[in-house]
């Protein structure tokens, strides 16, 4: 409780994996976050930002901020590959993050950096800026616990088809009933990397 007093009147930035999808589950935690009287920042990608919010004033009560991935004409669908994407997103968007975060430090705002867990690269912002910082999960607690076995090396990859898996707080599984890129893995994806990693320095992160 003591925690979240602190942060309660402090301005938040909600940082989303840039994405098409106009559900984003970021926008629902924004909302809730308004309900609760707190200044947040939607910082979203800069070629999604007018397909979500062709009226910002009549659509979110958030102020709208802009990140850049490095593609801002295209996205993912500009980049040579996926693993260029991913690369040039994590040190363009680092970049632009300290961007806007040092903006909202120098008009006196200590905000509270809420970032999407395939970002971690937005935790080492934070920490650069010795503001709070919050992981959000956007995949369901089971999705989680089976990457975050395989991260921690618990749940080795390949799996044979025929083995079940065991899991804690998850009922046995076959290899079948996994995510498909357990299931159908493949190391040199670049996604994969992304995926499994996002768990490498939760520790970090206040919540």
């Amino acid at each position: 409780m003591g925690e979240e007093n602190k942060t309660r009147n402090l301005p938040h930035v909600n940082l989303p994996i840039p994405s098409p999808r106009p559900h984003n589950p970021h926008v629902p935690f924004r909302k809730t976050l308004s309900l609760q009287r707190h200044q947040n920042h939607l910082s979203h990608h800069r070629l999604h930002l007018q397909s979500f919010f062709p009226n910002p004033c009549s659509t979110t009560s958030a102020d709208l901020e802009t990140i850049s991935d490095g593609f801002d004409e295209g996205g993912s669908n500009q980049a040579p590959s996926t693993k260029v994407y991913l690369q040039t997103f994590c040190s363009v968007g680092s970049n632009s993050l300290v961007t806007l975060i040092k903006k909202l430090v120098d008009t006196g705002d200590r905000p509270v950096l809420v970032y999407d867990g395939f970002l971690r690269w937005a935790l080492d912002v934070a920490k650069q800026f010795g503001i709070p910082s919050a992981v959000f999960f956007t995949q369901s607690c089971a999705v989680n616990n089976v990457y975050y076995h395989v991260s921690k090396g618990i749940l080795q990859l390949p799996l044979l088809p025929e083995v079940n898996v065991s899991l804690p707080g998850l009922p046995l599984l076959q290899v079948s009933e996994l995510p498909s890129f357990i299931s159908d893995y493949e190391p040199q994806s670049a996604w994969f990397d992304v995926i499994v990693k996002q768990f490498e320095n939760v520790d970090g992160a206040d919540w």
